[in-house]
């Protein structure tokens, strides 16, 4: 097996292992805590490869548009994810976050006037669909409103991918990834009290796990996610990546015990459905945009578009 199809695995292993580690995490060291030293080790981590990987620095200009990356994709994402796994099961909150370009899409027409086909619609539609199912498997009012707090951090991300699109115009998706990563830092430090007492009293096994997510899915995931796709077809690397939610089941089942409900996968099924639906339509509009400015012709539009950015399973996402 080559080395970029090597990355893409690893990538994917990761992601969908990083769902169960936050089970584990957060039992130990509770929603705040879990999430600040998982943004913080990412962070350190990232930039301590950042001379080698040759990251520039922002301009004073992207700032803004940084800044509100670092508070959608990490911190606010980390918080509702995690507070979101206190109830809501490993492998169910994998299904749920596949929804991400589905939201990713409607942001995305909304802010950046992006034009929404009717195949686009009737993805998004089939996908909240299936997010809707999952949201309402167990029919308990409290798992109900864990997994909306899920589907939440699934929205904020959606805002990551839509605020990462001017940004990725100038800038690696390397060197975005970094930026956020430090400015959700910045925006996640009053929690760092809480993070310092419940780290001194966490069992070790809570520890190792916050350490297995900030190094592994957060840090190392960006920088091997970033090595495939720039070495595979974009429509490789994003078929891939449904791979995440089926992966995280099994490993949730080794690693967790948890088996989930019949209705769930159900759930989970219909939504990748949709997602897929979007990504194929968003695929096909490149290649023939591609194929019409090969051809020299005028009339294929020109304008922005919005790509459907992967989800870093239960972290940000990358490229």
């Amino acid at each position: 097996m080559s080395s970029r199809f090597l990355a893409l695995t690893g990538t994917v292993i990761l992601w969908a292992s990083a769902f169960p580690a936050i089970r584990v995490g957060v039992d130990g060291l509770g929603v705040q805590a879990l999430s600040f030293l998982r943004i913080v080790i990412a962070a350190v981590a990232l930039l301590l490869v950042a001379p080698f990987a040759k990251v520039r620095m922002p301009r004073c200009r992207d700032l803004p548009m940084i800044a509100l990356c670092g508070a959608t994709g990490m911190t606010a994402y980390q918080l509702l994810l995690n507070w979101g796994e206190v109830n809501v099961a490993a492998g169910t909150a994998s299904l749920l976050i596949a929804t991400v370009p589905a939201f990713s899409v409607l942001l995305g027409s909304l802010f950046l006037q992006e034009r929404l086909s009717r195949s686009i619609v009737a993805g998004s539609v089939v996908a909240l669909t299936g997010a809707a199912i999952v949201s309402l498997a167990k029919g308990t009012g409290g798992f109900t409103v864990s997994a909306l707090i899920v589907l939440a951090a699934a929205v904020v991300q959606g805002v990551y991918h839509v605020a990462t699109k001017p940004l990725l115009r100038r800038y690696t998706g390397l060197e975005v990834a970094t930026y956020a990563m430090v400015a959700g830092t910045v925006f996640a430090l009053p929690l760092a009290l809480a993070a310092w007492h419940a780290a001194l009293r966490a069992p070790a096994g809570a520890l190792a796990s916050v350490l297995y997510l900030g190094l592994l899915p957060s840090a190392l995931g960006f920088v091997i996610w970033g090595y495939a796709v720039a070495r595979l077809p974009l429509a490789t690397s994003t078929a891939a990546l449904y791979l995440v939610a089926p992966v995280t089941l099994v490993v949730s089942f080794v690693w967790l015990s948890e088996v989930p409900h019949l209705v769930e996968l159900l759930g989970g099924a219909v939504s990748i459905a949709g997602v897929i639906m979007i990504n194929r339509r968003s695929t096909d509009q490149r290649r023939r945009g591609e194929q019409g400015r090969a051809s020299g012709s005028d009339s294929v539009p020109r304008g922005p578009r919005l790509t459907v950015e992967p989800v870093i399973g239960p972290g940000p996402t990358k490229e």
